[in-house]
């Protein structure tokens, strides 16, 4: 059955075992019985913080395209009580001990994306006048990221583009005069915090089309348990995953420009999976999924740096697949069968509340007599091509009246 406007798919299946493959399993175990915060936050934002502060060394290739292992996280609660705060809390304090020196803690976090301009400067190269950024590491946590995309969509906004550009990995410039800054090198990593109504309501089609949207690993969380005096995490636990972890980043950092390659038996089971990866999908949840096999592979390379593999063998490209998958079941949950187009979406909504469907002109009533006919037609052909809506042809006195219905499915 699919999703309506007023209900969406289930609450995605748990995280299998897979997905807590090796220090990054150890690390929720040990933190989720003291914890009201969703498993699947403490793993997201623990990979996502652990691959910026190993920085763009170690990387794998896809064709010519290089990949470090920078990856950015969108946390998806029902409402404000999902606890996603708490669970950056944990993967913060852990990653920070462990990264080998106080600068990415003091200084590679930041909050606050506004503009393209604004990212770039963070990681700005040097120039005659100015010594340029400390640490080419940046770890964006946004906690309130409707608001980041509500700025996003103002005219003019150049950070669209470029946080794109930081996934990929490229330089990072706007070719205007005003703003001569450039920055080579740069590694950014994101994490941001939203509720599923804000997001639906705040992501635009532009957003998902333009690849914006599939850069990010969506997962809905939600509050794991009732705790009602907190929790603390044993001493002697925390400082013996402080220390293991300590070692990994160091042996990470020790390979400096390595590229990890999946292992022979790693490959047969890629092989085996890159078709429905690679498959895409419909509507806005196809938008936001479709970078699924670079998503895979960039999870799987941490999963082998954790191990202190130099090469990704198949429990890690397991593990990277099982938390994907929870990511896709979450993106369903997030967007339903929301089409990512404004207007459609709008008109199935209406026309699902109708039983007796509604042509054209009522369509246009509802939606407040603003819509011009050439985009009330665009958009109704866009629901009948996705299966969203059908239509009969009424006779009348003069010409054919066209009545449109919700698929009931």
């Amino acid at each position: 059955m699919k999703a309506t406007s007023e209900t969406y798919p289930e609450w995605p299946e748990p995280l299998s075992d897979d997905a807590f493959h090796g220090l990054a399993g150890d690390f929720v175990r040990t933190i989720e019985p003291h914890t009201e915060a969703d498993p699947a936050a403490l793993l997201l934002q623990f990979l996502v913080a652990l691959g910026n502060v190993i920085g763009p060394g170690p990387h794998f290739r896809a064709e010519a395209d290089r990949h470090a292992l920078n990856l950015f996280a969108v946390l998806v609660g029902k409402s404000s009580k999902g606890r996603k705060g708490v669970s950056w809390g944990h993967a913060r304090g852990l990653v920070a001990a462990s990264a080998g020196d106080p600068v990415w803690k003091d200084f590679c976090i930041q909050a606050g994306l506004s503009s393209g301009e604004g990212l770039i400067h963070a990681v700005r190269d040097p120039k005659e006048d100015d010594p340029g950024a400390i640490d080419k590491r940046l770890l964006v946590v946004e906690s309130e990221f409707a608001s980041t995309l509500r700025v996003m969509g103002r005219d003019g906004n150049t950070l669209s583009p470029v946080l794109r550009l930081a996934w990929d990995g490229g330089d990072l410039q706007i070719l205007t005069k005003q703003f001569p800054e450039k920055a080579t090198g740069a590694h950014v990593s994101v994490i941001a915090h939203i509720t599923r109504d804000e997001l639906r309501r705040e992501l635009t089609r532009t957003d998902a089309a333009n690849g914006f949207g599939n850069r990010f690993l969506w997962g809905a969380v939600r509050r794991s348990k009732s705790l009602p005096d907190g929790g603390r995490v044993p001493e002697a636990e925390r400082c013996q995953l402080e220390e293991s972890l300590r070692g990994i980043v160091e042996y990470a950092h020790s390979l400096g420009q390595h590229e990890l390659r999946r292992s022979a038996e790693a490959k047969t089971l890629w092989h085996s999976l890159y078709a429905e990866l690679s498959d895409g999908k419909p509507g806005l949840f196809g938008a936001v999924t479709s970078r699924a096999e670079a998503q895979v592979m960039r999870l799987a390379c941490l999963y082998a740096l954790l191990d202190r593999s130099p090469e990704i063998r198949k429990e890690h490209l397991m593990a990277a697949l099982a938390l994907w998958k929870y990511c896709e079941g979450s993106a369903r949950f997030i967007f339903g069968d929301a089409l990512g187009d404004p207007l459609a979406d709008e008109l199935l909504r209406i026309l699902r509340l109708s039983i007796d469907g509604m042509t054209r002109t009522e369509l246009n009533n509802a939606c407040g007599r603003n819509k011009l006919a050439a985009e009330i037609g665009r958009a109704l052909t866009l629901l009948a091509e996705r299966g969203f809506a059908t239509k009969t042809t009424e006779a009348t006195s003069g010409r054919p009246t066209e009545r449109w219905f919700a698929c009931r499915c």
